[in-house]
């Protein structure tokens, strides 16, 4: 409190010294491993909702949100009053395993939001405070419950640091799992896209389960994102996904829906599954559930609770503070209709940086689901574009404006989601059409084959340097962290929306100057890869 109160009463020569003398010592004293501060460094002193203030004096608007993990921003009201509530009753702050009228009352408004066919039969078990440790507790239970060890896993997932969690991600060091295509269109495994690269990623799942010679035994789990959120933010297509339920639930193998940073009405709906219809074996959960602070949990099937006591410990999963703020979360955003608010709030953000893509032909692709929303850009004198179509080398704007060349007429709209009469959203997947790569010869029988720009990791990043220039923070991710991502909280107003919006199409305009001036096409494929813990 001393450090904000000075700080606000400095003069501003005052309050820029002070900034830089924390943030040199962070650099001197700090591990390598840190991320976000490298990218972004604003030493944060004060902060309500989307805003930010620094203690250099500047305000910022944050559409990080923690990684997610703030569905009401920055000290919302409720959360503010249910952690005041807690410290004024004089209740212990960390009671192990112990039952308390806390703990209990949030484990009721936990099971008043799960999916219909889970509610009834869930068991809640509490984790380590961290994500990751939600992961390797709902791995451990499939493996006991199951007595088989393997895991199925998909490419581009994140699902942690700890070493079960990383090893069923993408970035795994060593295979221990079986890696499944994740569908996507822009940049198919199968160069498809669409439904048509939907059905192929799952034709190859199933001739990899019913192969006896796959070289791949019956799993004990598979786990999947349904939107992934450090592979890019690609949603999950819907039939897709109720298609692995099917496969799984058809060979009694237990389906992990990793929910840690789509849950409590992100995507445009309470949780991420909700969209596909789909009821998995295990959730798990964590960042926005514990409304700021670190809590995390699965929730199974009771037919899988088959742990033994202290299977699965630790110290602080008795965080009743967490537990007040998460209740207190998890009913406003329930109440006040916050899934649906996302819904709408992220077609209408989708529409707008549709015609953002339009303009810059470095935005390869626009993609997300609610307020999930990502942008990735690319280097497009680096490839091919649709026949005909007419871009400026480099990174330059595009001549006029309108549909973009190849795009697909009559586009729909986001799966889930909630849009005016006559507004344009999102492609089906939640992906807004922008530049089609040039088709080229395919196999009969499938839609021409399609090659994505390069990705461009630089301009990504020099996005992210003018946005925070003009006072907005965002996250890069994706294969090779070239995608500028959104997460803002939910509680963004329409004003907010459009405030983000016009600076972000700022940002990307000065960065695609800049990055035309001193040549586009030296692009590394490989950028720093900044991950969400």
């Amino acid at each position: 409190m001393a450090v904000t109160e000075s700080v606000a009463g400095d003069t501003p020569g005052r309050a820029r010294a002070v900034h830089e003398g924390i943030l040199r010592r962070q650099s001197a004293r700090e591990s390598s491993a840190r991320t976000y501060a490298r990218a972004l460094p604003v030493v944060p002193v004060r902060a309500r909702g989307l805003t930010v203030e620094g203690a250099d004096g500047r305000r910022y608007l944050d559409c990080l949100s923690g990684a997610g993990a703030l569905a009401l921003g920055h000290n919302h009201p409720v959360v503010l009053e249910a952690i005041r509530a807690v410290l004024d009753s004089g209740a212990p702050l960390s009671v192990l395993d112990l039952a308390t009228p806390v703990k209990d009352a949030f484990v009721t408004e936990l099971f008043r939001t799960l999916p219909p066919g889970l509610a009834d039969r869930a068991r809640v078990q509490f984790c380590g405070p961290a994500g990751t440790d939600a992961v390797e507790a709902a791995l451990t239970l499939a493996r006991a419950a199951t007595g088989r060890t393997g895991m199925l896993a998909f490419t581009g997932a994140y699902h942690g640091m700890t070493t079960g969690a990383l090893a069923v991600s993408g970035g795994a060091p060593d295979v221990q799992v079986a890696r499944l295509p994740y569908p996507q269109d822009y940049r198919c495994p199968f160069g498809v896209g669409g439904p048509r690269g939907a059905e192929l990623a799952a034709r190859w799942t199933e001739s990899l389960l019913d192969d006896p010679k796959s070289g791949v035994p019956l799993p004990a789990g598979m786990i999947v994102e349904p939107v992934q959120g450090e592979g890019g933010v690609i949603p999950a297509p819907d039939d897709w996904l109720r298609r692995m339920r099917q496969l799984t639930a058809d060979r009694s193998i237990p389906l992990i829906a990793d929910e840690i940073q789509t849950g409590v009405g992100r995507t445009g709906s309470f949780w991420a599954v909700g969209h596909s219809g789909i009821t998995p074996d295990v959730m798990v959960l964590s960042k926005a559930i514990g409304g700021s602070l670190p809590l995390a949990v699965i929730v199974y099937r009771d037919d899988l609770d088959v742990w033994q006591p202290g299977a699965h410990a630790g110290t602080f999963r008795g965080n009743q503070l967490a537990m007040a703020a998460g209740t207190a979360t998890l009913a406003y955003v329930r109440e006040n209709g916050l899934a649906d608010r996302a819904a709408a709030l992220g077609a209408r953000m989708l529409s707008r940086l549709q015609d953002l893509a339009r303009d810059f032909p470095c935005v390869g692709d626009v993609r997300g689901r609610g307020l999930m929303i990502g942008l990735e850009l690319v280097d497009p004198g680096a490839g091919g574009t649709a026949p005909g179509s007419e871009t400026v080398p480099g990174c330059a704007i595009a001549p006029g404006s309108g549909s973009a060349p190849g795009s697909a007429p009559g586009s729909g709209t986001v799966l889930g989601s909630a849009s005016a009469p006559g507004e344009r959203v999102a492609a089906p997947t939640g992906r807004a059409p922008t530049h089609a790569p040039h088709p080229v010869a395919a196999p009969a029988g499938l839609e021409p084959t399609r090659t994505p720009h390069p990705a461009a990791p630089r301009l990504a990043a020099a996005v992210q340097r003018e946005c925070l220039q003009r006072g907005l923070i965002v996250e890069l991710g994706g294969r090779h962290a070239a995608v500028v991502r959104l997460l803002p909280p939910l509680t963004i107003t329409d004003e907010q929306a459009t405030a983000v919006l016009d600076r972000l199409a700022d940002a990307v305009a000065a960065a695609a100057r800049r990055h035309e001036s001193h040549g586009p096409h030296h692009q590394g494929r490989h950028g720093p890869a900044e991950r969400a813990g």
